[in-house]
């Protein structure tokens, strides 16, 4: 997580691309058909809908593991005039610990 949280930060793709398996899969949305696939893609895609650092906050907790799932809770607070999000990733990590499947579950915080 602090190495996702860092590549948010900087959107560098060296970054980025350090996260996933070469043919990783990233859905912003369970079920996604136009879910981001191969590391190059997730890259293009992630800097080309890149996030200021200035501009969010995270909080996040592991919820648990199964075998090589990951499950995150987050809150994703924006400080300009976007929507905040409550956030479950469901993280399926490759052999070496980097992400071969990430599916982001979100749902627009009302405050």
């Amino acid at each position: 997580m602090e190495k996702y949280i860092a590549a948010w930060a900087t959107n560098e793709p060296d970054d980025i691309r350090a996260l996933f398996t070469e043919e990783a899969v990233y859905a912003t949305r369970p079920y996604d058909p136009d879910a981001w696939r191969g590391r190059e893609q997730i890259v293009e895609k992630w800097i080309a809908s890149a996030d200021e650092p200035e501009d969010w906050r995270f909080e996040w907790s592991v919820l648990g593991t199964d075998g090589d799932l990951a499950f995150v809770q987050g809150r994703t607070t924006y400080l300009n005039d976007r929507p905040s999000y409550e956030n479950l990733w469901v993280i399926r990590l490759g052999p070496d610990g980097r992400a071969s499947a990430f599916t982001e579950w979100f749902m627009e915080r009302k405050t």
